[in-house]
């Protein structure tokens, strides 16, 4: 069984000032790529589990690709990383549902986990220039229980 760690709504100030609320979302008007520093869950209370954070996504013209990623810190260990690379969005998208997982093995406790928005550039050699607007919104932490990949 799943369970909401956290929901953020536009009430929760984000840590960057590049995202602006936008009626009941969170707008990034982007510029350049960057990644947008969300959120921050200090002391989560979670091991042995899957750790999940969603969020719905909207672009409008963007020219690169947005997707969420998520960081764990591990005490005595460092930080850890989920990107959502597998669920990019650019150009001009209606509302779409993104979920991103953390593993977390029995005993692996993070102390902190961070919740970001990253736009990156498109072009293998040559790097096109990035513009457009995101939006997001219904961002939430969640815990669940160990999801096995088969192979």
């Amino acid at each position: 069984m799943n369970t909401t760690l956290k929901t953020f709504t536009i009430a929760s100030p984000t840590i960057t000032k590049d995202v602006v609320v936008d009626g009941s979302v969170w707008l990034a008007v982007c510029t350049k790529a960057q990644t947008y520093r969300l959120f921050e869950v200090p002391e989560p209370g979670v091991e042995g589990c899957t750790v999940l954070y969603r969020a719905k996504l909207k672009t409008e013209g963007l020219t690169g690709k947005a997707y969420l990623e998520m960081w764990c810190r591990l005490p005595g260990r460092g930080d850890f990383f989920s990107k959502g690379l597998n669920q990019t969005v650019t150009g001009s998208n209606d509302w779409v549902s993104c979920e991103i997982p953390f593993h977390l093995k029995k005993g692996e406790k993070p102390d902190l986990i961070r919740l970001h928005l990253t736009v990156e550039a498109t072009g293998m050699i040559i790097k096109k220039a990035v513009t457009g607007k995101v939006w997001i919104k219904e961002v939430e932490l969640v815990k669940a229980p160990v999801q096995l990949v088969e192979q």
